[in-house]
């Protein structure tokens, strides 16, 4: 019951505060309460972007890469949503498109997520930075009134009650900062993590080597001609398959268009990519 009524006690100091402490008070709990919002909205998206680690979706990745190729991958991961899995995604089409073409695609994801994560960051460390400034602005004003006031009156206790409303300000302002500095550091941290992760992704695009089987209806040798004389590619070899009747080795560090690009250039016969396989 002591417990109990200590609370209570605590509750009503802090509810009289609240009410002694004017505008400023004001002021400092919604920007306050603004940050904190922006703090637990930031908090679950990087929650739900750290979902599954760089080195799980590497499994994920080789896994299926060695069942069913890059397609079987981008189905995979796709389900994950996450900015790693985007990054990932696009080192996955090397051989659909063009080395140059995939880095740029990876860049513009990675610039995309980057500004969902940091949005909002510099909000939080401008509330922690101004709030005990505003405080102090309170501070300053509540005892200008204070002075004011014992000009036209002796009373002491008019001192003492001005400079006990005075102060209250400035512990809002801090109470402000502290609350939000914890929630801040854990942010900026969950960042780094996932910025350096994508980094790493980033340099998924760097395949040694690329088996892609191809399917195309007519202009068979057009197309292998095309093909081999096109950077990157190291071999073009008719096979007898029934969903294929090419398979096309290519190094993808230096392959400058994608596969159907290349023969979509050549002739306007049909053609799909059945398979690929990347390797490091």
């Amino acid at each position: 019951m002591d417990v109990i009524t200590l609370i209570i006690s605590y509750v009503n100091d802090l509810i009289s505060m609240f009410q002694s402490g004017g505008v400023i008070v004001y002021i400092l709990t919604v920007i306050g309460l603004y940050g904190l919002f922006i703090s637990i909205d930031k908090m679950l998206y990087l929650r739900k972007a750290s979902m599954i680690d760089l080195s799980e979706l590497m499994i994920i990745v080789n896994d299926s890469m060695a069942h069913g190729g890059s397609l079987e991958a981008l189905r995979a991961i796709g389900k994950y949503k996450t900015p790693i899995s985007r990054i990932i995604s696009e080192a996955l089409k090397i051989g659909y498109r063009g080395k140059s073409e995939v880095e740029d695609n990876m860049e513009q994801v990675f610039i995309v997520e980057m500004s969902k994560m940091m949005k909002g960051l510099s909000t939080i460390q401008t509330i922690i930075e101004i709030a005990p400034l505003i405080g102090l602005i309170g501070t300053v004003l509540g005892m200008w009134y204070t002075f004011k006031d014992l000009g036209m009156s002796s009373d002491m206790s008019l001192l003492a009650g001005g400079i006990y409303i005075s102060i209250i300000t400035t512990i809002f302002g801090l109470a402000v900062a502290i609350i939000l500095i914890p929630f801040y550091s854990y942010i900026k941290t969950k960042i780094e993590v996932q910025l350096d992760n994508i980094e790493i992704a980033k340099k998924m695009s760097n395949w040694s080597r690329a088996e892609m089987k191809v399917w195309i209806e007519t202009d068979k040798e057009e197309v292998i001609e095309a093909l081999q004389d096109s950077p990157g590619v190291i071999q073009v070899k008719e096979i007898d398959d029934e969903q294929a009747n090419l398979r096309v080795t290519i190094k993808p560090n230096m392959l400058e268009k994608g596969i159907k690009t290349i023969i979509r250039e050549r002739s306007d016969t049909s053609n799909r990519i059945v398979e690929s396989k990347l390797k490091q």
